[in-house]
């Protein structure tokens, strides 16, 4: 059994294609919801268009000053995995949330190994509290999935070498699998009012 952490938007699509994955392979897998992005357009609605199995809890520790928000994720989550008939063979994480950290010192804490999708990614700005998440449950993992090359090597110079494997960018399969949905569902030019080749398309976070 798998336990797999979300909270966030980005991590929810990733565990779409994740959990597919699993089901294929007919490994069983919790889902616990850590509650960190709750609003409709930011969670349910990807449960309802990506078809993500519905998950077993969710934590509901919303938002907040960033230290309380990944105090209550690691006391509920770890409340919760101590209530389970028995621990799980590992805690598989995304990312670089609040969600991620508190599912990697609760984990490592509990001595459950941790699996850890798009490890090795670095800004190298550590005024991104992202940054210290990442670098803090790269250092807890057992298992480190990276997107590319450059990110093994991230991990390498800071002495990460074992059970470190590149494969490949999850993103990217969720584009392969869900853009026929998209296809369907939306028309560009119904939201643009130019002709195909005439602009260029941007997106900022």
């Amino acid at each position: 059994m798998i336990v797999s952490v979300v909270g966030a938007r980005p991590q929810f699509v990733k565990a779409a294609v994740v959990s597919m994955a699993l089901k294929d392979y007919e490994i069983q897998e919790i889902i616990i919801h850590t509650g960190q992005h709750y609003d409709d357009k930011m969670s349910g609605v990807f449960w309802e268009e990506l078809g993500i199995p519905p998950y077993s809890i969710n934590l509901d520790c919303g938002s907040g000053n960033q230290g309380a928000q990944t105090a209550r994720i690691m006391e509920k989550l770890e409340n919760y995995l101590l209530g389970l008939e028995s621990l799980p063979r590992c805690v598989l994480l995304y990312g670089d949330t609040n969600s991620t950290l508190a599912g990697s010192v609760v984990a490592s804490k509990m001595q459950i190994p941790v699996i850890h999708i798009e490890a090795g990614l670095r800004s190298f700005n550590r005024a991104m509290p992202e940054e210290i998440n990442r670098i803090v449950t790269d250092h807890l993992s057992d298992l480190l999935f990276c997107s590319s090359q450059q990110g093994a090597a991230h991990l390498i110079s800071e002495g990460i070498s074992k059970g470190v494997y590149i494969s490949g960018d999850v993103m990217y399969d969720a584009i392969l699998r869900f853009a026929k949905i998209a296809e369907l569902k939306y028309s560009i030019r119904e939201i643009l009012p130019f002709e195909p080749g005439t602009y260029g398309l941007l997106t900022l976070h």
